[in-house]
């Protein structure tokens, strides 16, 4: 019965010694936070081609600060960080033709430009997404799915300008 106890505490005590000195693995938004700071301001240059798909980029911004960043959203004389974006006009792209030869796929492309400020610094990213969608042949794009393509696109690369951002600050992290 002895035996068993000490058995038993022997796996206990590597189990625990084993949880507590782990391989080290640490998300992306830690990196990405040390990167960006704990407290963070964003605005975005309005495009005069498309003000209205602006918003959605603004809105995609604020969102990626609090939900990957971890980081509050302040005013801009209150924050470590500011984040200004501006987007490039979206292009269109075909990518897919039906058996007459019409138009039945395209491909948005959004370039998306972010400019950091911190400490007096300032640093530019270009983040490019894609998105690709299909339509009625030999119909005209709508409002709608042109907003849809320009959404989806900008998330794209707004998933791009995070991994840059994660992976600046990996890279940082590791010249320590």
């Amino acid at each position: 019965m002895c035996r068993i106890e000490n058995v038993l505490k022997s796996v206990l005590f590597f189990t625990v010694l084993f949880s507590f000195s782990a391989c080290g693995y640490k998300p992306s938004a830690t990196y990405s936070r040390e990167v960006i700071g704990e407290s963070v301001s964003t605005s975005i240059i309005i495009s005069s081609q498309d003000p209205e798909n602006t918003v959605v980029i603004k809105d995609a911004v604020d969102a990626a600060v609090i939900q990957v960043f971890h980081a509050s959203l302040t005013s801009r004389n209150l924050s470590t960080t500011h984040l200004e974006a501006s987007i490039s006009e979206p292009t269109y792209a075909p990518i897919q033709y039906d058996s007459n030869g019409f138009i039945v796929g395209y491909r948005a492309t959004i370039l998306l430009k972010i400019n950091r400020y911190n400490q007096g610094i300032k640093k530019q990213y270009t983040a490019t997404g894609h998105y690709d969608f299909t339509v009625v042949a030999n119909a005209v794009l709508t409002d709608q799915q042109r907003y849809d393509a320009i959404k989806s696109s900008a998330q794209k690369a707004l998933k791009s300008f995070l991994a840059q951002v994660s992976a600046e600050g990996s890279r940082t992290k590791h010249k320590e």
